[in-house]
């Protein structure tokens, strides 16, 4: 049987070795620069950002819009960020209504504007419910995002940006998921606001 001591270790070499990879991928780190881009560009014409995911990728989609509406880092004025994965009313509502895989969509068409910014979470990228998200992001002409891992799945073929964390465990692509979004963070805090 493997130690705790051993399991951890494993663990954090292969956390390590994930974001090693992910900083060397000038490609991924590219396409990156461009969606911190796009969100503040969309933050300075007076849009706001949606953020969904399921599981655990859903606590990160409350967690990160949590780090924009209060702060990061540095006191500064609030920025319009909603997970579209608290209300349990309408996503209860939603999913007997419409089934399940309508969640995220149905609430942008509700209540996204031209003005907006979509990100998904999803570490196989083949969330149907993600999917139906950028469908809906597309019919609408907004910019999608989406963090995922392993090949991508089909959300890389409909976000606009498509992020794909190294790493073969879901947890080690979820670690990665969370550097991603604390640095869109950092870096629109930066842009959007004079150093304290």
């Amino acid at each position: 049987m493997t130690s705790p001591v051993d399991r951890i270790r494993r663990n954090i070499d292969a956390s390590i070795s994930a974001k090693q990879a992910l900083a060397a991928d000038t490609a991924t780190l590219a396409v990156f620069a461009r969606a911190v881009d796009t969100v503040i560009a969309r933050y300075r014409a007076g849009g706001r950002l949606y953020i969904a995911g399921n599981g655990g990728s859903a606590a990160d989609a409350q967690h990160l819009a949590a780090e924009f509406v209060s702060k990061l880092a540095r006191d500064r004025a609030p920025l319009p960020a909603e997970s579209l994965t608290t209300d349990t009313s309408i996503l209860t509502a939603i999913g007997n209504d419409y089934g399940f895989d309508q969640v995220f969509a149905r609430q942008l068409a509700g209540k996204a504007t031209g003005k907006d910014v979509f990100l998904g979470i999803t570490t196989s990228g083949e969330s149907p419910n993600i999917l139906q998200a950028l469908e809906q992001c597309r019919r609408m002409d907004i910019p999608s995002i989406v963090f995922t891992g392993r090949s991508g799945g089909r959300a890389r073929e409909l976000a606009d940006f498509c992020l794909v964390a190294p790493g073969s465990a879901t947890s080690t692509i979820q670690e990665l998921h969370i550097v991603m979004a604390h640095t869109l963070c950092e870096c629109v805090e930066a842009a959007l606001f004079a150093p304290a």
